[in-house]
Order: C-alpha cells, then sequence, then structure tokens
C-alpha cells in the first residue's frame, strides 16, 4: 500500500458513507475532477486501500433479530486448531464475522439469533461444537447505535 494523503482519506470516507454515489458526485465532494477523481479511486483499489465494496442486507423482519456477540476461547492456538475452527466458522450463516483477537479471547463472533431460544440452539449445536473451544462467553446487544 502507498502512502495516503488528505484527498485520499476524504474520498475513503465519502465512499464509506455511500460507496453507490457517482464519480461525479464524489468528484464534487472532495474538489477534484471526475477524471483525477476515478483515477484516484482506481489506485485505492489498485494498491489494496480498497479491497471492495459489499452490500448491507437486512434480513426478514432483521429489527426482530437479536444480535449476540460471542467471545471464544481456544484450548490452544496451534494452526492446526485455528484452520480447523475457522474452517468450521465458515460453514455457519448464523455467525455475520469472525474476528482472531488479541488478549484474552481468541475470536470474537458476531451472530443473529431470532430469540434467546434461538440462540440457545446456536449455543448447544454449533459454537460448543467448535474445534478446540474451552470457553463461550455471549453478549446480547440491547440497540445498534452506528
Amino acid at each position: 500500500m502507498s502512502e495516503i494523503d488528505r484527498i485520499d482519506r476524504t474520498l475513503i470516507r465519502a465512499l464509506r458513507r455511500d460507496a453507490r454515489m457517482s464519480n461525479v458526485a464524489l468528484a464534487a465532494e472532495v474538489g477534484l475532477s471526475p477524471s483525477a477523481c476515478l483515477r484516484r479511486v482506481r489506485l485505492l483499489e489498485e494498491n489494496g486501500t480498497i479491497r471492495g465494496y459489499t452490500a448491507l442486507v437486512a434480513g426478514p423482519a432483521s429489527e426482530s433479530r437479536h444480535v449476540v456477540i460471542v467471545r471464544i476461547s481456544l484450548s490452544r492456538q496451534t494452526e492446526e486448531i485455528l484452520n480447523a475452527f475457522e474452517a468450521e466458522v465458515r460453514k455457519h450463516p448464523e455467525i455475520r464475522q469472525c474476528w482472531l483477537m488479541t488478549g484474552e479471547e481468541d475470536y470474537l463472533l458476531h451472530l443473529e439469533a431470532e430469540n434467546p431460544g434461538d440462540y440457545e440452539r446456536i449455543h448447544k449445536e454449533i459454537l460448543s461444537r467448535l474445534p478446540g473451544v474451552t470457553r463461550i462467553n455471549s453478549s446480547f446487544a440491547i440497540r445498534s447505535v452506528i
């Protein structure tokens, strides 16, 4: 990755707010000509600063789903256990995001459940059966702020 300057940071902030804005609108927002703006965005994509674009999709009745943050501790952090854990996590769509962490817990998971009973099922059938798990600590989100 090359150095990013103030204009690149402004481009990135604007694209984080609305990645679908037109190049003309983006150029106007950051004070560049459309061709210079497009060139900068392409450079940010090519050098890996912008790795992609995504759509945030709400499922049916997403407001009624419970967000659960789960902290996982493993028995060991060997390459074999980490790879097995990560491969298994990828198989379960209930687990929306998974991060390998520093600190006391090894992984932080973001998942969604229909209700506490559904989370109990996820805990019993998925989380407790993941390879190498020794401890599961879960917290239900009260509401989304951002």
